[in-house]
């Protein structure tokens, strides 16, 4: 059974060749980890655990969902708290 390829122009894969490739932000996991994804011919790359960049492999891609929800999970608690502490103070300063 053969594995489904995406089709990239050979422009594409050329033009990265000779001038580099043109990599965008394509989602930003947490403040300090993001995937790419070059513009021209569509390869995905992530920051691994020592900010280098490293092909966007099926375990980078699980490794990087998991920390995005913790991450989220943190940012909210952290909100809540702040606006709990928000209350607080003007509950005693009144």
């Amino acid at each position: 059974m053969k594995k489904p390829t995406s089709k990239v122009p050979l422009t594409s894969k050329l033009y990265c060749a000779i001038f580099g490739h043109r990599y965008e932000v394509s989602k930003k996991v947490t403040y300090h980890v993001k995937e790419y994804t070059c513009k021209c011919c569509k390869r995905q790359l992530t920051t691994n655990s020592n900010g280098r960049l490293t092909e966007l492999t099926p375990k980078f891609k699980e490794i990087n969902s998991i920390l995005e929800k913790i991450y989220t999970r943190r940012m909210m608690h952290l909100q809540q708290k702040s606006f709990n502490s928000s209350i607080y103070q003007l509950k005693n300063s009144a």
